[in-house]
This record gives C-alpha cells, sequence and structure tokens, in this order.
C-alpha cells in the first residue's frame, strides 16, 4: 500500500534543492507566457518602458533605473536573434517571472519536505504551487508583456524568498551572514527597480528573529549590511548622469550639478542633496497624499465606507484570478464564477492550514509576506473606487481609479497560489490514503487520485482567453493611426498614457514619424518638458544632425516621407482614389514652437491657478480667440498659447481626439478634422470642396465629430493607410482592455462624420460603407 509518511523535517544535512526540476518548472512557464506574449507594444505603461528601455530614457518619477539598465541589457543580448524589440522586452517580462517561478518551485518543495519523505509529493505539489501561481491571472496577464516593472520584483522576492529559507537550512555551517548581507544588497537594488520588493523586508526579518535572533545582535553585520545596501541604491546614479545627457525621454529631467549632490538624494532617498533627483525620488509631480487621507477629497480623512469599499475592490481582483474568462461568456458559463473562487480560495486556506501544521516558522515567513502584499498594500495605496467597481452606485468618473489596479497585487496572488497548490497536494493524497484504506489490493492509490489534479489546471484553461495577448496589436496601430492622421513636422497635442506613450514608443523604437512633436498635455505644467519641447524642435544649426545619436535631444528631427510612401503603397487602380493633399516637399521649420526664455519657463510652471480678470484676446496667424473673463488658466495652458500663437505659421499644429485641450483657449470653431486627429486652421474655417473641406451636417455627434471634415484625406487615412492587424472590429470579441474603450468610439467618428457627408450628397454607397465601419466600432467599444 502506498502511502505517504508524514514525519518531522527533513534535516538540512540531508535535504537537496531539486534545482534541475526547478530549472524545467521555470522553462515551462516561459514557455507558457511566451506562446500567449504580446508580439509589439499594448496601452499603459508598455510603451513607454519599451521605448525608454531601447534609448536609455528616463521613464516616470522615480525613474525604475534598474529596470531600464537591465532590460536594454537583455534587449541587447537577444539582438542576435532578429526579435523585434518589443517581443526583446516583451520576453524580459516573461522571463524575469519564469525565473520566479523556479524559486517558487524550489520554495514549495522545501515546505512540502516538511509533509512527506516522498520525491514524488513534494515534486508534483510544487509543480501544482508554481501552475497555479503561474495562472492566476494578474500574474499571466502582467507576465507577457512588460507593462509594469512588477515582473522583476516578483522575482526578486521569490529570489529572497529562497536565499532565506537556504540561509535557515546552511545555518551553523559557517558564513551565515553573507546570505544575509546578500539580501540586503538585493533588497537595495531592488528600490531601483521599485519600492515594491522591498515590501519582503518585514518577513524577513520576522524570519531571521524567530530563528536565529543573535543574528540581529552583531553589529560588524549592521556595518557590512549598510556598506551593500550603499551599492545597491548606488544604482540611482544612472538617472542624473544619463538624464544630463538629455535623453528624448527624460521624464523630470532628474540631472544634478555633481556626483555627490546626487548620492545625498539617493542615501535619504530625497529628503536632501541635488533637487531635481529628490523630486523625481519622491513622485512629488503626483503628489501623492498620506494614507490617511481620502483619495476622494484630499481635506477630509479617509472614511469607514471607503475602506470597506477598497477591500470589497481587492476581493472582486482575487475572483478573477482564478477563472477570469467567464465573465466574457456569460452566456456559456452563467454567473457561476464564484465556485470557482471559492474553490481556490478553500484550497489556499486548506494548504496555509496544513503548512502552519508542518512548520510554523515557514508558515509565519509566507502568512507576513502575504498580509503585506494584500492588506497592507491596500491600505497604505488608498485608492478612489476601482475602475468597474459600483459604477451603478458611483457614476462620475473622478471618483474611481482611472484603470483596474490589480497588478499592484501580482505577488500577493502568487504567493496564494503557492497555498493553492500546496492545498491541492495535500488533498491528492488525501484522496490516496482513501482509496487505499477503502481497497487495500491497490497497488498504486496515488495513480487512481490522479483525477484530483486535474483541479490544477482550471485558472490554466479559464483564464487564457484573458491573459493571452498574443493578437493584441490595438496599441500600436492606434498610434501609427494617430501619428499618420498629422501632416509632416506637425505638433501633435495628446492627452494622457494612452494617447501618448504608444506614440513615443513607435517613435524611439520603430522610428515612425519622428518629425512629429508629440506633446502631452498633463506634462505642459512642468518647466523640464517645456524647456525639452524648446530644444527638441529647435532647428539644426550647420553641422549638427538628430542622426548622430537618435537617443539624445539635439533638435528638430527630420520628415522621413512616410505619408508619400503610404500613398506609394496604396492601391492605383481604385476609382475616385483621394489624394491627401501633401506638399511635394515639406518644408522643415524655422523656428522651435517655444519662443520663452527659460526663465520665462520657470516664472509660467511656477503660477499657480488663477481666473483671468479681464478677457484674454489670442492672435496666430490669421485667427482671433478670446478666453472669457473668469476663466480658470493653468500653467500648460499659457504654455498652449504661446505655443499656438508662435507655431501655427510655421508647422501644422494638430490636437489628438482623445483630448480637448483645444476648448480651453476657444479654439474649437478652427479646427478640421482628418483622420483621428484635428488639425487646428491657419484662418476662419468655410467649407471649401476645391480644398476637400466639407461641413458636417449638424447633429447631436456634432461636438465628438467636428463641425469640418478634411475629407480626401480622411478618406484616404481610413481605407488606405490605418492598420488593423487584428481585423475589422466585427471580427472582434471584446475590446482589449475596458479602461481604454474609448478607442474604438474615436474610430467611429470619422466613419460617421464621412457618412453624413456622403449622404448628405447623394453618395449612397460610401455613406452605407462608412455606416457600417461606424456600427461596428460602436459596437466593439461596448463589448
Amino acid at each position: 500500500m502506498e502511502r505517504a509518511e508524514i514525519r518531522p523535517p527533513v534535516e538540512p544535512p540531508s535535504y537537496r534543492p531539486p534545482y534541475l526540476a526547478a530549472g524545467l518548472a521555470a522553462l515551462a512557464v516561459w514557455s507558457l507566457y511566451a506562446l500567449t506574449l504580446a508580439r509589439t507594444t499594448q496601452f499603459w505603461d508598455t510603451s513607454e518602458y519599451i521605448a525608454t528601455a531601447h534609448i536609455l530614457g528616463i521613464p516616470h518619477p522615480p525613474g525604475n533605473p534598474l529596470f531600464v539598465v537591465l532590460t536594454r541589457a537583455w534587449e541587447l543580448l537577444l539582438a542576435p536573434f532578429g526579435l523585434s524589440v518589443a517581443v526583446r522586452v516583451n520576453l524580459f517580462s516573461a522571463t524575469m517571472s519564469a525565473l520566479a517561478h523556479g524559486f517558487w518551485f524550489l520554495l514549495a518543495h522545501r515546505i512540502l519536505a516538511f509533509y512527506s519523505a516522498s520525491r514524488a509529493f513534494r515534486l508534483v505539489g510544487a509543480a501544482l504551487a508554481v501552475l497555479l501561481s503561474a495562472t492566476a491571472f494578474t500574474v499571466w496577464n502582467q507576465s507577457n508583456v512588460n507593462e509594469k516593472v512588477y515582473t522583476v520584483s516578483l522575482f526578486t522576492i521569490a529570489l529572497l524568498s529562497w536565499l532565506a529559507f537556504r540561509w535557515r537550512d546552511n545555518l551553523g555551517q559557517g558564513k551565515d551572514d553573507n546570505l544575509i548581507l546578500l539580501m540586503v544588497f538585493i533588497l537595495a537594488l531592488s528600490v531601483g527597480n521599485h519600492l515594491m520588493a522591498f515590501l519582503a523586508a518585514p518577513a524577513l526579518f520576522l524570519f531571521i528573529l524567530l530563528i536565529e535572533p543573535r543574528t540581529l545582535s552583531n553589529w560588524r553585520l549592521y556595518v557590512a549590511g549598510a556598506v551593500v545596501a550603499v551599492l545597491g541604491l548606488s544604482i540611482h546614479l544612472f538617472l542624473p548622469l544619463r538624464a544630463g545627457l538629455d535623453p528624448v525621454i527624460n521624464e523630470a529631467d532628474p540631472s544634478c550639478a555633481s556626483v555627490a549632490e546626487a548620492l545625498k538624494s539617493i542615501l535619504t532617498y530625497g529628503q536632501a542633496g541635488c533637487q531635481a533627483l529628490s523630486e523625481s525620488l519622491t513622485r512629488q509631480q503626483y503628489d501623492k497624499p498620506s494614507m490617511f487621507s481620502s483619495p476622494l477629497d484630499r481635506r477630509l480623512p479617509r472614511d469607514l465606507g471607503l475602506m470597506a469599499a477598497q477591500v470589497v475592490n481587492y476581493l472582486q481582483y482575487f475572483d478573477w484570478q482564478w477563472a477570469r474568462s467567464i465573465a466574457g461568456n456569460q452566456a456559456l458559463f452563467g454567473g457561476i464564477r464564484w465556485l470557482f473562487t471559492l474553490l481556490f480560495a478553500a484550497l489556499g486556506v486548506y494548504g496555509a492550514w496544513s503548512h502552519y501544521r508542518r512548520d510554523r516558522t515557514s508558515w509565519m515567513y509566507l502568512a507576513v509576506l502575504l498580509l503585506t502584499l494584500s492588506a497592507g498594500l491596500v491600505f497604505y495605496l488608498n485608492f478612489k473606487y476601482g475602475y468597474s467597481y459600483a459604477r451603478e452606485r458611483f457614476p462620475d468618473p473622478e471618483m474611481h481609479e482611472v484603470r483596474e489596479r490589480d497588478y499592484f497585487f501580482i505577488v500577493g496572488f502568487s504567493v496564494w497560489g503557492l497555498w493553492a497548490g500546496t492545498g491541492l497536494v495535500v488533498l491528492w493524497q488525501r484522496a490516496a490514503d482513501w482509496v487505499a484504506a477503502r481497497w487495500p489490493r491497490v497497488q498504486r492509490p496515488r495513480a487512481l487520485a490522479t483525477p484530483t489534479l486535474a483541479l490544477g489546471f482550471i485558472p490554466l484553461v479559464l483564464n487564457w482567453g484573458w491573459a493571452s495577448r498574443a493578437h493584441d496589436f490595438a496599441a500600436r496601430d492606434w498610434a501609427y493611426n494617430l501619428l499618420m492622421s498629422v501632416e509632416p513636422y506637425a505638433v501633435l497635442f495628446t492627452n494622457g498614457d494612452n494617447d501618448t506613450f504608444p506614440l513615443w514608443y513607435l517613435q524611439e523604437v520603430e522610428g515612425v514619424r519622428r518629425d512629429v512633436t508629440v506633446i502631452v498635455m498633463s506634462y505642459l505644467n512642468t518647466p523640464w518638458y517645456v524647456k525639452q519641447l524648446k530644444q527638441l524642435t529647435a532647428p539644426c544649426p550647420a553641422g549638427s544632425s538628430p542622426a548622430a545619436d537618435p537617443t539624445r535631444i539635439i533638435c528638430q528631427r527630420p520628415y522621413a516621407g512616410e505619408l508619400e510612401q503610404a500613398l506609394g503603397a496604396a492601391p492605383v487602380d481604385r476609382p475616385g482614389r483621394p489624394a491627401p493633399g501633401l506638399s511635394p516637399s515639406p518644408r522643415a521649420p524655422a523656428a522651435s514652437i517655444i519662443q520663452l526664455t527659460d526663465e520665462q519657463v520657470d516664472q509660467i510652471a511656477g503660477m499657480l491657478p488663477s481666473l483671468t480678470q479681464e478677457p484674454l484676446q489670442i492672435r496666430a496667424s490669421s485667427i482671433t480667440t478670446t478666453v472669457p473673463a473668469g476663466s480658470i488658466m493653468i500653467p500648460a495652458d499659457w504654455f498652449l498659447a504661446a505655443i499656438v500663437t508662435s507655431a501655427l505659421d510655421d508647422r501644422p499644429i494638430y490636437f489628438a481626439t482623445t483630448t480637448q485641450a483645444y476648448d480651453e483657449l476657444n479654439l474649437r470653431p478652427f479646427l478640421i478634422r482628418r483622420g483621428v486627429a484635428f488639425k487646428l486652421s491657419d484662418g476662419p474655417v468655410e467649407a471649401d470642396t476645391a480644398r476637400g473641406i466639407y461641413r458636417v451636417p449638424t447633429s447631436p455627434w456634432t461636438p465628438v465629430l467636428g463641425q469640418y471634415v478634411d475629407l480626401p484625406a480622411t478618406e484616404w487615412l481610413l481605407r488606405d493607410v490605418f492598420a488593423h492587424r487584428r481585423g475589422f472590429p466585427e471580427q472582434w470579441d471584446r475590446w482589449v482592455d475596458a479602461a481604454t474603450q474609448g478607442i474604438p468610439f474615436y474610430y467611429a467618428y470619422p466613419n460617421l462624420a464621412l457618412a453624413q457627408i456622403y449622404g448628405e450628397r447623394q453618395q449612397q454607397e460610401k455613406a452605407e460603407y462608412h455606416i457600417k465601419q461606424a456600427e461596428a466600432w460602436l459596437a466593439l467599444g461596448q463589448k
């Protein structure tokens, strides 16, 4: 009769970690992530991180220097394989998560050594733990794309956990403190990626205290620890050193006058030293409130109702982890996802309880780690209501986060998967024991109980459709379509992450439309950004060329003829094919878009929001607009006015359809739609069929369609230029990301505008074509 013998822990001298099996587990996880890997960029921070890694730029504060350096090295390592930059960087995320699961395998196997002497039991249990951890929805969905830096944190925490377990096993064999110093170094170094990995510190401290408290009284350890901590933190020197070289993406410009000042900022973590670096490290531009204040009204303390909502929001994210696709197919599954959630919650509790009975010290470590990375984060992060939480009760978008924030809890969900896997393998053993007791003649009771293990594959099957990113090209296509909507050397105002970062990716990584100056309005309040725009759009002096170093700001980058190339690639035999109205040889701009001195930039950026005391008249080229008295003006509005005033005669000015920044200066009457952007006319707008400018019939849709359309250019863009590599909208089962679900509407609007114009002109075939396109995009935006 085959039974697993429950006995005291395996003694450290006799325990041998299964490194080969762990490596195979990591390879299996990596293969899964590679199979479902994003083949290009994605929405949110993906594009920013791919672009900054590729050019050694500086992403948004605190700058993530360790991530940038590691990812750039990884990208260069994979360069000989001919993979695209996006795939290489996304594979970095997959590799970090896969390596983390290799260490989780070792950790789970060591824990299960407290359960059974059976090698098969421990290997199967460790494999189940890794399977459930790796296929939890958020873990999987964040591992097949480099959307955030948290897979590096996941790897760091898993590595630290395994090092702590090895320290315990090797205690008393000499050089015990070496592993502790290594852990201190990794913790300090990990701060250069993200503070999340540092959240393992409380669990590590408690683990050491429970096992060998005398270690903490060794003063030599503190001295050596301080030295290695400084070495780890020194990765932050990358920020001021690289910022001083003016990379094209240089957010917050954390440059310093000296290395000494930079080190002072780093070692005090922004409390002294170099001001620019300190502000970046402390994320001052985000003005994060205290964890004790309400995220809905920063003047009031947080209330119990909102705290309860944040806990419920966390439970909502937990509910997604084990059977995410059920929510996307209610007709097939109905409302039964909660059954799977209860199943894996129960398995995790069962695994934790059995772990507690076998080894309370390692149980305490995992319990504190999980508590810190779940309840602790819920309290510390102090979010608004979740993006999709209670929308019926709280319809105001300002009351909600701008996107789902489940990725903050990636490590917690991963750890829960370990305990759920532990619970499942214990359940399997109990089933085998029951079979052996009921049918004593059965030779292999575990084999007969094997169907129990099928529960471990539920997340793999039911999360696949939502976690996979293999066929998602929406973000890259959106960036391409927006950039191609504007003329050579255009200034393009955008709103935020999703209409900006993908454009950065396309420009800096793929080299598409680098001539376009993308200006994100949310950064236009900062002096460092305005000064960078001033330099980026300055004409090139004799002997100077941006091609000398494409990663740095040198001067205005040239137009490479992409629009003409698109025109040449379009079908030449299609009757009535419109011309986009391009100039045969676009003229390079004669001046920078910023005609202010650095002192004037600093002065404007330092202004507080204020009311205009009297009407403010703005003249640019042949247009005049008035900002009424009593309007609130912020620095970005003043800079916008300065750019429009100085640059409109020199280069085209556009606004992405995702922003309404033009309303701040009452520029709406001067806009002409071109694809998914609005061009600012250099004079009053009137219908002019000779130039292809048509007035859109007035309707309830007018505010989003625009009053005027460049019909030939927009028709050409929609039919011949715009990329939709996933297919037309009616072929999609759902939009890729609920928080970016407005983008299909931005594709619908130009189709709807053209349909109305063609309908008014009795061109029914064209009108029907664009109506169908508009309806398909509108339907996709509601899936």
